[in-house]
């Protein structure tokens, strides 16, 4: 059915300037906001081992803040985690405890409380610790005074927005899987023709050079002669997804911005602004999550 849904309200963000108008809205509340919570409440998928008894190391030294377990499971490729110094060549030995495991020759620390961050990336910056093309990351703008974090997904060099930030390489892992139901919300500024009635079949998914992408709740804005601004919220977040349903439809995206990663939005955060989530809030969030 060829239904056209109204235009948005202008958005209320206290970050806009009088001198951007493409400033994108602040936080994504209402009925956003109560479908991000709610999809929270998904089944957490299910692990290997028991949470109480021995744990694989890549999973323990995920929880202690390592890295993430594909980063874990690199280091033992590389020979870089060792048992009371005997170097481990496969991450699947169950361990009770990080008594006696050394990274690169020290010991691992014993995990602290999971903490969450929000950051506002700016274009022009990787999500990564270094680049070999000497491009500016994450890390050249965040505080120095941080604890050791790890990204919560990605964010392309060109791409804005909420970048969330933890400690906890077991708590990112879940974040980023497409089986827990985390909700994605990006806002797009593109040129070219586009209906809303296009961007609701997105809603059955779409299958572009042969790669499959699940549901997508897609909003046209509003527009200005031949550029708009689209919202559209997903869970999978798969490799430049937005920009590849976009262009699939022969739109030129110009600017992208993420807004909301889950139960956590941007709001009015300045740009390269860092901030760590209440942990009451985080708590929340985590039990809804299961």
């Amino acid at each position: 059915m060829n239904t056209r849904r109204p235009p948005r309200s202008a958005p209320r963000s206290a970050s806009k300037s009088s001198g951007d108008r493409d400033t994108p809205a602040g936080g994504q509340r209402g009925r956003r906001a109560a479908r991000g919570a709610a999809s929270a409440l998904k089944t957490k998928p299910a692990e290997t081992e028991r949470e109480d008894g021995p744990q694989r190391i890549a999973k323990l030294l995920a929880r202690a803040g390592v890295g993430s377990r594909r980063d874990v499971e690199r280091m033992v490729e590389e020979g870089r985690i060792a048992l009371n110094g005997q170097v481990i060549v496969q991450p699947a030995p169950l361990l009770t405890s990080l008594e006696g495991l050394t990274v690169d020759g020290n010991p691992v620390a014993k995990p602290v409380s999971t903490r969450l961050y929000r950051f506002h990336k700016p274009a022009g910056c990787i999500t990564a610790a270094r680049d070999p093309k000497g491009r500016k990351t994450i890390y050249d703008l965040l505080p120095k005074d941080l604890p050791r974090l790890m990204p919560v997904g990605r964010l392309d060099y060109n791409t804005e927005g909420l970048l969330l930030l933890t400690n906890d390489g077991e708590f990112k892992r879940q974040l980023e899987l497409p089986a827990s139901g985390v909700e994605r919300t990006y806002r797009a500024r593109a040129f070219g023709d586009i209906s809303q009635a296009q961007l609701e079949e997105l809603a059955m998914g779409i299958e572009i050079d042969g790669v499959r992408y699940g549901k997508i709740d897609a909003n046209l804005e509003r527009r200005t002669g031949r550029n708009q601004w689209v919202e559209m919220t997903l869970t999978e977040g798969k490799n430049r997804e937005v920009r590849k349903v976009l262009e699939h439809f022969g739109l030129q995206v110009s600017r992208l911005i993420r807004t909301r990663y889950g139960a956590f939005e941007l709001g009015g955060m300045p740009l390269g602004a860092v901030d760590v989530v209440p942990r009451d809030e985080l708590f929340k969030f985590r039990r809804q999550m299961g």
